[in-house]
């Protein structure tokens, strides 16, 4: 019989686990379409944006990873549109055919209609996000040493951090900690006291998701670190280095980080009656798309109703999207046989996130901890989650040397402009 062939749009978390588990199985011919020609792991992101990781350490090119697997292939691409009755995908680098297709595709950054927020605020969605997000922080320290107005200065240091996420927390308490141990060092020319970090955000807690003791620690320990954290503070606007609240408050920098929010890729091709709640795909319990048999979507772009733990949804982490490409590869097979497939529920394994050297929480089922222990708990599963052992090796050396010496060697201004010719 011929391979049937499976499509995946999406290198994630979702798409590199089905196709890894497929790939086992000869009765598929299996191609993964990404625009980029790595996976990366976007939980370390920040710490690639704050020069603790190189861009390498979190990211595999997806051509040495399928060296050893036959039936696997790559198509470098950014996905355009899907014509269903054709069975056919249009790429950026042409088409492709399939006979079953699987969007893992992810989310994308969500500026909830703010036009100036999104043309001058600094995202953290992706590898460049964060080499973009680690310049524009680095020149914006070497202009400050030679500023002397001191009012420019505050505007030049100052950093809002919006969203109090996972995400906002791990970035501003990173920040907060390097103006302690790194900067002051770096840069004698400024004083500690020019340096303000807000985390800002429209709700009235931090980590949202996570248990109340896990916020009400976390939001101690960010204050402990000097972050002035504004909560039930909306952004509204963000021009001319100000950035402008809900509430009428203001707050002067050049430096706006956008982890406020996500929503789904779009998705071209698909009938609108797919799409649900933030433009997520709607699913049945075995991740086929609304309508169709033969098209799927995995992960932070689906939208599932019928696990009866999760009746409004699943959160969008990295376990769902990684359980539920396990589960779709485990499927595939079982429909060529005409077997019953297996339905989706996730295992919830739980929640964690890290606020500074030893300062951590973590929500774990029927468990939580806090200090060295989560900290501990945290390094721990982000080191084993990397995709590969070279990248777990040199994420552990370079995590060794930041605990003992508190400090990275990482700090480059790595811009992509040509230089000019010399003269």
């Amino acid at each position: 019989m011929e391979p049937k062939k499976v499509v995946i749009v999406g290198g994630g978390f979702g798409g590199i686990n089905l196709a890894q588990k497929l790939s086992r199985n000869k009765s598929f011919e299996i191609v993964l379409v990404d625009k980029n020609n790595y996976n990366f792991f976007p939980p370390l992101l920040y710490q690639v944006a704050t020069g603790f990781l190189e861009a390498s350490n979190i990211s595999y090119p997806f051509r040495k990873f399928f060296q050893e697997k036959s039936n696997l292939r790559f198509s470098l691409g950014a996905f355009e549109r899907v014509f269903p009755e054709e069975k056919r995908i249009a790429t950026e680098s042409g088409d492709i055919y399939y006979d079953y297709l699987v969007f893992a595709t992810g989310t994308e950054t969500n500026y909830f209609g703010m036009e100036n927020v999104r043309k001058n605020a600094v995202p953290m969605k992706t590898v460049q996000d964060a080499l973009a997000l680690r310049n524009h922080i680095l020149r914006l320290k070497e202009q400050a040493t030679k500023e002397a107005d001191p009012a420019v200065r505050r505007k030049l240091l100052s950093i809002v951090v919006a969203g109090a996420g996972p995400t906002g927390v791990e970035v501003s308490g990173m920040l907060a900690e390097m103006h302690q141990n790194i900067f002051k060092k770096d840069y004698p020319e400024l004083k500690r006291e020019e340096v303000q970090i807000y985390l800002v955000d429209a709700l009235p807690v931090v980590l949202n998701p996570m248990s109340k003791k896990s916020q009400e620690e976390t939001l101690a320990e960010l204050r402990g670190l000097g972050i002035e954290v504004l909560l039930d503070h909306a952004v509204k606007d963000y021009q001319d280095g100000i950035v402008t609240f809900a509430n009428g408050k203001t707050i002067t920098t050049e430096t706006l980080i956008w982890t406020s929010g996500v929503t789904a890729t779009a998705l071209p091709g698909l009938p609108d009656d797919v799409l649900g709640r933030g433009k997520r795909v709607l699913v049945d319990a075995y991740n086929r798309v609304k309508g169709f048999d033969n098209i799927f979507a995995i992960g932070d772009i689906c939208y599932m109703d019928a696990d009866p733990d999760f009746p409004n949804g699943h959160p969008q982490l990295a376990q769902v999207a990684i359980q539920q490409g396990r589960n779709l590869a485990h499927n595939f097979p079982l429909w060529l046989q005409a077997t019953s497939p297996r339905p989706f529920r996730y295992k919830d394994k739980g929640t964690m996130a890290i606020i500074g050297v030893n300062k951590a929480v973590a929500d774990l089922p029927g468990l939580h901890f806090k200090g060295f222990i989560a900290y501990f708990l945290w390094l721990v599963v982000h080191l084993f989650s990397l995709i590969r052992y070279r990248n777990q090796v040199k994420t552990f050396y370079n995590w060794m040397v930041a605990f003992f010496t508190r400090d990275q060697s990482l700090r480059f201004i790595l811009d992509p402009k040509p230089e000019k010719p010399a003269h």
